[in-house]
C-alpha cells in the first residue's frame, strides 16, 4: 500500500500503537487537532505539534472517543498551548468528574492524566476545520460514545478506531458481557459504507484509500466474532496486554497469571468466553505474543519488541 496524498490543510502525525494518530487541521493562523495520543508520549506530541503548527495557534483538541491512547495527551496540550478540549457528548460528564471506572482506567489497568473538557461534541454537529466542513457522526462499537468526522466535500473520513485498514478496535462491551457491541459495530460500518469517502484517516496506521477493501475486512472480522465469541476474548486480551506491555516495556512472567486474574477486563473476558485457569491463560498469552513477534521472552521476563 503506497502513501497517499492528503488534501491541503490536513496533516496526519502517524504514531505507534501506544499513541493514536494526531490529525492536524490548519486554516489561516489557527488549527484543530483530532486526538492527542497517550500521556507517556505527551512531550513527543508537543514537539511534533509545534513543528506541524508552524506558528499557527492551536485552537482546540477534539477527541474521537475516550480511550487513553486517543485522549491521554489532552492535559499536557492544555497546559502547553492553553487550548480547550472537546469530547463526544456521552463522555463529557464522565471526563469532568474523572470517573476512572466509567472511563475504563481501573478495569483495564491503564493510566491517563486528568483534564477538563470545555465542550461536548454532539452527533450531527457541523464545524469548519482545516478549510472543510466536517460532520460529527455516531460510531458506537469499540466505544459506545465514539464519533467519526466526515468531510463530504473532501470525501475524507477521520475514523478513530471505528475502521482501520485491517479491522477495528476492541469491542469492550462484549468482553464485559454487557452486549450490543457486535450490532453497534455493524451499524457503524454500514453507515460508513453509505458515506461518500475516498480517503480514511484511521486512529492507528497510515491513511488509506482502499475503503471498500477495509470495510470488507472489517465485516469479515465482525462475522468471525459473531460466530465464535472466544475470538472476541482472545483478540481483546491479546491487544490489551500488548498495549500494557508497550507501556511498561517488560513484565515478569511469574506475575502474569495473578495479574490476568486480578485486572477486571481480563478476568471477565476469560470467564465469559474461555474458561481457562489463570496459569493456562497466561501460558497461552505469552506464547501467542511471542509467536506474533509482539514480545520476546528472556528468562523470566516478557519484553515488548
Amino acid at each position: 500500500m503506497s502513501r497517499v496524498a492528503l488534501p491541503a490543510g490536513i496533516q496526519v502525525l502517524e504514531r505507534g500503537w501506544l499513541s493514536a494518530n494526531n490529525v492536524v487541521l490548519t486554516e489561516g493562523g489557527g488549527a484543530v487537532v483530532v486526538d492527542s495520543g497517550h500521556c507517556h508520549h505527551a512531550e513527543q506530541t508537543v514537539d511534533l505539534l509545534r513543528d506541524a503548527l508552524d506558528g499557527a495557534t492551536l485552537d482546540e483538541v477534539v477527541c474521537t472517543h475516550g480511550h487513553v491512547d486517543h485522549m491521554g495527551g489532552n492535559a499536557r496540550l492544555q497546559a502547553v498551548f492553553g487550548c480547550p478540549v472537546a469530547v463526544p457528548e456521552g463522555l463529557f460528564e464522565r471526563v469532568n468528574r474523572w470517573d476512572e471506572e466509567a472511563l475504563l482506567l481501573r478495569a483495564t489497568d491503564q493510566q491517563g492524566d486528568r483534564f477538563t473538557a470545555a465542550r461536548a461534541v454532539r452527533a450531527g454537529e457541523r464545524r469548519a476545520m482545516g478549510g472543510y466542513e466536517w460532520v460529527a457522526l455516531p460510531a458506537p462499537g469499540h466505544d459506545m460514545d465514539a464519533l467519526v468526522f466526515h468531510a463530504p466535500d473532501a470525501r475524507v473520513l477521520i475514523s478513530g478506531d471505528a475502521l482501520w485498514r485491517d479491522g477495528f478496535g476492541i469491542l469492550f462491551v462484549e468482553l464485559y458481557g454487557e452486549g450490543g457491541g457486535i450490532e453497534a459495530t455493524r451499524q457503524t460500518l454500514e453507515a460508513i459504507a453509505r458515506l461518500p469517502v475516498d480517503l480514511v484517516i484511521p486512529g492507528h496506521g497510515a491513511p488509506f484509500v482502499e475503503v471498500d477493501e477495509a470495510l470488507e475486512a472489517a465485516f469479515a472480522r465482525l462475522r468471525a466474532f459473531e460466530e465464535d465469541g472466544a475470538r472476541i476474548a482472545r483478540n481483546g486480551i491479546r491487544a490489551l496486554f500488548a498495549f500494557r506491555l508497550m507501556e511498561q516495556r517488560a513484565f515478569t512472567l511469574d506475575d502474569l497469571p495473578d495479574y490476568l486474574d486480578r485486572v477486571p477486563i481480563y478476568r471477565e473476558a476469560n470467564r465469559r468466553f474461555l474458561g481457562l485457569s489463570p496459569d493456562a491463560l497466561a501460558s497461552w498469552l505469552q506464547a501467542d505474543l511471542v509467536r506474533a513477534g509482539v514480545a520476546r521472552r528472556e528468562g523470566d521476563l516478557l519484553h515488548a519488541t
